[in-house]
């Protein structure tokens, strides 16, 4: 699957979701926010800020890590732990949107299983 795109059992393209203000839950607990959220095929992700949990700063993930979506609750839950999360590369405002960043990111969590 690519990382990239959201799973098929998640979210379906034919439908209109905005994952803006949903909390996202790690395996492990709550993570902070969602910033940003974007649903181009290939170049999907979130922007998750975390709030006082890593001290304001804001994480990308892409969409494959998303595994499940509440919408009642808004909640958005993935794949990840919040020490996982947490040891990403440092959100970039400035660069987050360049291949060489995406590539980063998208080498880092590819690491992880599922």
């Amino acid at each position: 699957m690519e990382l990239w795109d959201y799973r098929p059992d998640v979210y379906d393209r034919g439908k209109s979701l905005d994952l803006v203000g949903y909390h996202v839950q790690a395996t492990d607990g709550k993570i902070g926010s969602i910033d940003e959220a974007t649903y181009q095929v290939g170049e999907s992700y979130v922007i998750v800020d975390t709030g006082p949990w890593i001290f304001g700063k804001k994480v990308l993930l892409p969409a494959q890590v998303i595994t499940s979506i509440d919408p009642q609750e808004r909640n958005v839950f993935v794949s990840r732990t919040k020490a996982e999360i947490k040891d990403a590369p440092e959100f970039d405002a400035g660069t987050f949107k360049e291949p060489e960043y995406r590539s980063r990111i998208g080498d880092y969590y590819g690491r992880f299983p599922g």
